[in-house]
């Protein structure tokens, strides 16, 4: 527990624009695989619609975790990333035919080319979603390494935790998406997305505490964090208020209550994993303080967050702003 301030620091601006990039491009990821699964042409159009303006700003925030990473914490990187090339790799490819799709959609010369780049946007999502559950799966279980070098054979991330991990992060991101469509959507499609958030909750509720539970079984000091009254009973509490806010935005007039809930319960999530690891930054034994660059490189990088992180934010805020409001179906024929 002798992590310097400068050290916390730099973890928090690389664990803020990590959970940023989940949570704005998590739902974008969350829309594309509920586009590819509906079939009404008029309601695919109208999802599309909802998040063409904004998807690519929010993508900024996966190159500051990823670019942050690099240098501020080097050892951890070098470590990371031989151990998952794969679900990089993936990951990548994945974004690019997803918005492949989405920039392309609307010059398909027929419906029939049209329903396909929505398969190949809907298969980019879910491989998207996947690959980052893996990801953080293969993080919290830990990746073997001895001296600063990797020594696993590459194929950690192909078990069944990090596996889970994938399953669940897609079902969040739809949910996500889910709740993306009864705020921004009217009348049917609205309706439609109001079941499919119900029933995304229960799914990924019941997932997350499969998977907080599991977690405790992977290392004695995630079990004694989850135990802790300082952890366990605030985050119990907390989960219960979110849900019950989520439930009760249905009734408001506020539309977009239930997808903040459905955020804070990601917040939530996200704070128990760094709470669960800290102050490793790779389990089982690889500490941030022995983790990070050298006090020049920190310094001039928090310089850096300090003036990224609030022009990404006006930037992504303004986007949202100036693409606002309900978008309306076309009738259909």
């Amino acid at each position: 527990m002798d992590t310097d301030i400068t050290t916390l620091l730099c973890a928090a601006a690389l664990a803020f624009s990590v959970m940023n990039y989940v949570l704005l491009d998590g739902t974008d990821l969350g829309v594309g695989v509920l586009l590819g699964l509906t079939r009404r042409s008029d309601h695919r159009r109208a999802m599309a619609v909802s998040i063409l303006p904004i998807w690519d700003a929010n993508e900024t925030w996966l190159v500051l975790g990823g670019g942050g990473l690099l240098a501020l914490f080097p050892l951890a990187y070098a470590i990371l990333l031989p151990a998952l090339y794969l679900p990089f790799i993936l990951m990548f490819l994945a974004l690019i035919l997803r918005a492949m799709a989405l920039e392309f959609r609307d010059h398909a010369p027929n419906e029939r080319l049209k329903r396909a780049v929505d398969g190949v946007l809907l298969g980019g999502s879910l491989l998207t979603g996947v690959a980052q559950g893996v990801v953080l799966g293969t993080l919290v279980q830990g990746v073997p390494n001895q001296g600063g070098q990797y020594t696993g054979n590459g194929w950690e991330w192909f078990g069944p935790f990090p596996l889970f991990c994938g399953l669940v992060l897609v079902c969040g991101y739809a949910w996500l998406g889910a709740c993306w469509l009864y705020w921004r959507t009217v009348d049917e499609l609205q309706q439609h997305a109001t079941r499919q958030a119900r029933v995304l909750a229960l799914v990924t509720v019941g997932l997350l505490i499969v998977l907080v539970v599991w977690t405790t079984t992977l290392h004695g000091q995630y079990a004694r964090r989850f135990a802790s009254p300082m952890i366990g009973l605030p985050a119990g509490l907390a989960l219960v208020g979110l849900l019950a806010g989520f439930i009760w935005g249905f009734r408001s007039r506020f539309h977009g209550m239930p997808l903040f809930a459905a955020l804070g319960v990601f917040v939530l999530a996200f704070g128990l994993m760094l709470a669960a690891l800290y102050p490793l930054i790779i389990p089982p034994e690889l500490t941030l303080q022995a983790a990070t660059s050298s006090a020049h490189s920190q310094i001039f990088m928090l310089v850096g967050f300090a003036v990224l992180v609030p022009v990404t934010l006006v930037y992504n805020t303004y986007g949202f702003r100036v693409f606002s409001g309900k978008i309306r179906v076309p009738p259909h024929h």
